[in-house]
């Protein structure tokens, strides 16, 4: 019964080095939003992103603002890795339809598209 740790243990430590650097990176989360209303259904979100950006081929690519039904309201491209910049806030005005109370801002990245965490925010009035 003690064998079976210490061999799981050895085959992870083992097989860890050969898997690809992509997949120790996870995907993108939203760790922090901030709005401000800068006119009749116009916001501007601040929106900071964590993710373990490895160079061109595996970093946060984007953030979306969507409504409660699911439309995507606005998305902000990132054109860069941020290695060395984490977790970083870009912003973006969006504008947003009468009578949407919240949004749900979420993050992707190059390899594992959507899936990391997610903020819900209520839009100031």
């Amino acid at each position: 019964m003690g064998f079976k740790p210490i061999l799981i243990a050895f085959v992870v430590g083992v097989t860890a080095p050969l898997l690809p650097a992509s997949a120790y990176a996870g995907p993108a989360d939203v760790v922090g939003v901030k709005v401000n209303k800068t006119a009749p259904n116009t916001y501007r979100f601040d929106v900071t992103v964590k993710h373990g950006d490895e160079g061109w081929d595996h970093y946060a690519d984007r953030w979306d603002v969507v409504s409660p039904d699911g439309t995507v309201l606005g998305t902000r491209i990132l054109h860069h890795p941020h290695v060395e910049e984490q977790p970083f806030t870009r912003s973006d005005v969006i504008k947003v339809p009468d009578g949407v109370k919240s949004v749900t801002v979420r993050a992707g990245d190059k390899v594992h598209g959507l899936g990391g965490e997610e903020m819900t925010v209520v839009l100031p009035e």
